[in-house]
């Protein structure tokens, strides 16, 4: 093979017992678990707003936002519940990029691994411990999942990994909702042949190991938009593409029909700014459609402290150095406009 290897990383188990999380905090990761389970079953009426920044590349920056959500999401609590979005690990389309924190915990660096390791497990236990959330990342890398399942709320499989096994079978695996977004061409179908793969339980290879999953009743999809045969983004949040999911799921014997909306990648088309119209046009048609209000859980936001992104090194604290986010400001009232919409 022509690879180099070029140094051992710690196992999952190792790191654990480096960084390991208190009884108190386990309980608390049990406890929102649950919760996120009421509302996917429809126990639980409130929405799931799954909401942060595009990329977590910098734990202060992002500490401080996760701080601010708490304070609004005591505001809201009767009406939304939120998940913080801390992804650690970034797809890149070509190969080439900032492919996250889990990569290179500081962004102006090279690659290390094992400080990405322990980086990303840290920013996940001091949200928990200091914000009482546990918090989404996605599931970029199957085999890398034990490094923080004791740890996430919700985990999301992206559009370019919805169709790989690897990922359908370790998602059977997991304690925590998986969301399953649509790939990148919009084929649906793709999309719910992996929630059932993932309702179901399995025995296949992990880390090593032969091992068999129960299956996770708590898969879902989550609808993102989708990209044409000439390159140009279009959206799949509108009314139609509700009603057309909810008959989808209607042929299936799928526990928990539920769907997250992605307000940004291509059902913006990447404008940031759009999510704030598509998060309340969502809220509008689960409002008039009583299948539609069954269906839809919750949103997915990019947002982060300031308004747009930068390029790594330019060093403006609190903005993407990924896609485009919404700022802080926005944001907030955008928070406080959908609790009133609901």
């Amino acid at each position: 093979m022509s690879m180099e290897f070029e140094k051992r990383l710690a196992v999952p188990m190792e790191v654990k017992e480096m960084y390991p999380v208190s009884l108190k905090l386990e309980e608390l990761v049990q406890k929102r678990n649950v919760e996120m389970q009421q509302i996917l079953s429809g126990g639980d009426d409130r929405l799931m707003l799954i909401i942060g920044p595009c990329s977590a590349d910098s734990e202060e920056p992002v500490i401080d936002y996760i701080t601010r959500l708490r304070k609004v999401q005591d505001q809201v609590a009767d009406k939304i519940y939120m998940v913080p979005r801390i992804y650690t690990n970034k797809p890149r389309t070509t190969g080439s990029g900032y492919k996250g924190m889990l990569h290179q915990p500081d962004p102006t660096e090279r690659p290390n691994l094992f400080k990405g390791i322990v980086a990303i497990r840290e920013l996940h236990l001091r949200a928990l411990a200091e914000t009482g959330f546990s918090c989404a990342d996605e599931m970029l890398y199957p085999e890398n999942a034990q490094y923080l399942d004791d740890l996430l709320g919700y985990v999301a499989v992206g559009a370019r990994s919805v169709e790989n096994q690897q990922h359908r079978l370790t998602a059977s695996g997991m304690n925590c909702p998986v969301g399953m977004k649509n790939p990148t061409s919009g084929d649906i179908d793709v999309m719910m042949n992996s929630i059932t793969a993932a309702q179901h339980g399995h025995t296949f290879i992990y880390r090593g190991w032969q091992v068999h999953s129960q299956g996770n009743p708590y898969t879902h999809a989550i609808l993102r938009g989708y990209v044409n045969h000439h390159g140009q983004s279009q959206p799949n949040y509108h009314y139609e593409n509700l009603t057309r999911l909810a008959d989808a799921y209607a042929k299936l014997e799928l526990a928990n029909p539920a769907v997250i909306v992605d307000c940004n990648h291509s059902n913006s088309g990447k404008q940031y700014m759009e999510q704030i119209r598509i998060a309340k046009e969502v809220l509008s048609s689960r409002r008039y459609n009583p299948d539609i209000h069954k269906l839809v859980k919750g949103l997915m936001i990019e947002s982060y402290i300031e308004d747009g992104s930068q390029k790594i090194g330019e060093g403006v604290y609190g903005k993407s150095i990924t896609d485009p986010c919404l700022g802080w400001e926005k944001t907030e009232r955008l928070i406080y406009d959908l609790a009133e919409m609901l």
